[in-house]
């Protein structure tokens, strides 16, 4: 007998609604490192030195920190719900609504794999 240590998503040959949950999990580690990607390209905090005879250049750099600060917490956000909907594949409810239970459609999921609600539960 091999031991498959918690391999949920190799246990699953499909989702009731018809996906295949080693392809979500794909997709989804895929947008996981995309996303990684992104945050890490996004860089850090600009140092701000006395020099102020390059103010124009620091307040150039505060601006676009401050602008990336609103998509950096997008993406994170959007992280935490890919990490999420990987977690659910490992322990079998990926694809359930977590209002009402029931099965996400497989068209909300290839478009959104890290959806959390059904198209009735989300209006």
């Amino acid at each position: 007998m091999e031991n498959n240590k918690n391999n949920k998503s190799s246990e699953v040959g499909s989702l009731s609604n018809g996906m295949n949950p080693q392809e979500a999990e794909k997709k989804l580690q895929q947008t996981q490192a995309d996303l990684e990607k992104e945050l890490k390209d996004l860089g850090e905090v600009p140092e701000m030195g006395s020099d102020v005879d390059a103010f124009d250049t620091e307040t150039d750099e505060a601006e676009e920190y401050s602008k990336n600060l609103g998509i950096k917490d997008s993406l994170k956000g959007r992280l935490q719900a890919v990490k999420d909907a990987l977690a659910k594949i490992q322990s079998g409810t990926y694809g359930k609504c977590e209002k009402c239970g029931m099965q996400i459609p497989e068209e909300i999921l290839e478009v959104n794999p890290e959806a959390r609600f059904c198209s009735h539960c989300n209006k």
